[in-house]
């Protein structure tokens, strides 16, 4: 995929695209799932270089589509810019650096990662501003990051807290752990039966006041996730969520009066699911010139939207059919081959739980290679197991679908898709009669 430089301007990131660049001399062998073998010994630009259709892989495999890729990124690109808020993607979404190296060339404030161990990779890899939307309390984890800030003036990054106690810990590791560099907090409220985050406005604010005691805490701003309290967009669900992003702002609205912020606030929340009501709830309080007394900064830390889906997403996300006129695309599809067809209705795919998602839905079938109107539209997945779907043909005849087709899954929850994969072929057109393999992505997981 092309990389380029990050876009200019005060809240440009930076990405090392030398150690990007240089995933393109990994040299390729069987320990990555569905490679062809004449793949083996060769780096992935020598093997690039060939000229791969996806035809030439083993299944099953999952493909990502450039071109939904790069109208994804361009999409969300557009709408935060347009809502006046900034992104700082969730990485740990793909955990693939050069879908990250996409996001922030396309303007992308940071990119938000869920442990230690993640912003230790993003830091191989050069990132510069990274939300860490947990809490950090491992003592080996806080004395890298002391050392790492020490060590690079020029690094942002903050994390969060939802206790005293949690305070409390982070103060006690650092008082060993080397330079004098503060470590930004977000305090994150949370809400009835979600997550994480204090559950109150109350217990938020006397957090807020422990990180501003602290010498080696700075109050960043407040945060959280509404994703963790609504599952679909009924009534009730949107309630519960507008509820939830009104106590937020109301906590920012609190320790601001108080005059707990030093330089400044963020104020994050937003996951894939509902960043319309984020919008509507806290853009208002974006205020980065500070012409209010307080430079405040909104950041959504959507990560799913990159890649999309046909399931979860596809049915819950504001900038999905139909609810958008320029609509997110699936971007990633499974590809699975029949191995048995036991009985008249009964098809068995090459492709199970080690290869496809399926806690936010099972895979769909969508048609056989070649022959897009080949798949009753009744058909379904009906179960998977380690290695084997269970693909249901009411009224098929084997011919429909015979041993050895290949057959296209749409897939739900992208999270739980790439991490079952080292290396994931980037097709030019998952449409295409024969689609042409044009990169190949790597994950770290």
């Amino acid at each position: 995929m092309e990389l380029r430089t990050p876009s200019e301007g005060r809240n440009a990131v930076t990405i090392d695209e030398k150690a990007v660049a240089a995933l393109e001399d990994r040299v390729l062998g069987p320990e990555h799932k569905s490679l062809p073998p004449a793949a083996w010994g060769r780096t992935v630009r020598e093997f690039l270089d060939s000229g791969p259709h996806l035809d030439e892989f083993e299944t099953p495999v999952l493909t990502v589509d450039r071109a939904a890729v790069a109208a994804n990124v361009a999409v969300m690109a557009d709408w935060a810019q347009a809502a006046g808020v900034r992104l700082a993607p969730h990485g740990k979404t793909t955990m693939a650096p050069q879908l990250w190296a996409q996001q922030l060339v396309a303007g992308s404030w940071g990119i938000t990662l869920a442990t230690v161990w993640q912003v230790q990779l993003a830091r191989f890899f050069g990132v510069g501003r990274i939300v860490l939307a947990n809490a950090l309390v491992d003592p080996v984890g806080l004395h890298w990051l002391a050392a790492e800030l020490a060590q690079d003036p020029s690094f942002e990054f903050v994390c969060w807290a939802d206790s005293v106690e949690t305070v409390t810990l982070m103060d006690e590791h650092l008082r060993s752990a080397p330079g004098q560099a503060e470590i930004r907090v977000i305090v994150e409220l949370g809400g009835p039966h979600g997550r994480t985050g204090a559950r109150t406005v109350a217990e938020a604010k006397a957090i807020a006041v422990a990180v501003d005691r602290s010498a080696r805490l700075a109050l960043a701003g407040v945060g959280g996730y509404e994703g963790a309290l609504a599952h679909d967009r009924t009534p009730d669900a949107v309630a519960a969520v507008r509820r939830y992003l009104d106590e937020l702002a109301k906590l920012h609205r609190e320790l601001a009066a108080d005059g707990l912020y030093r330089d400044g606030a963020i104020i994050t929340a937003g996951g894939s699911a509902f960043p319309d009501l984020v919008v509507e709830c806290l853009a208002g309080l974006a205020d980065e010139q500070g012409a209010q007394g307080i430079p405040t900064t909104i950041v959504l830390r959507s990560g799913a939207y990159i890649i999309h889906d046909d399931g979860f997403y596809a049915g819950i996300s504001p900038l999905a059919v139909p609810r958008s006129e320029r609509p997110l695309r699936s971007a990633m599809h499974g590809w699975a081959r029949t191995v048995s067809r036991p009985e008249p209705e009964l098809a068995l795919l090459d492709a199970g739980k080690r290869d496809l998602p399926f806690d936010e839905g099972l895979p769909v079938p969508q048609y056989v290679a070649g022959q897009e109107d080949s798949l009753n539209p009744a058909a379904t997945v009906s179960a998977l197991n380690d290695q084997h779907a269970f693909l249901r043909l009411p009224g098929s005849t084997a011919a429909e679908v015979p041993v050895g087709s290949v057959v296209r899954l749409g897939l739900s929850h992208p999270c739980t898709a790439f991490d079952k994969w080292r290396l994931i072929p980037v097709i030019d057109d998952a449409d295409s009669e024969r689609p042409r393999v044009v990169d190949l992505l790597h994950t770290f997981f």
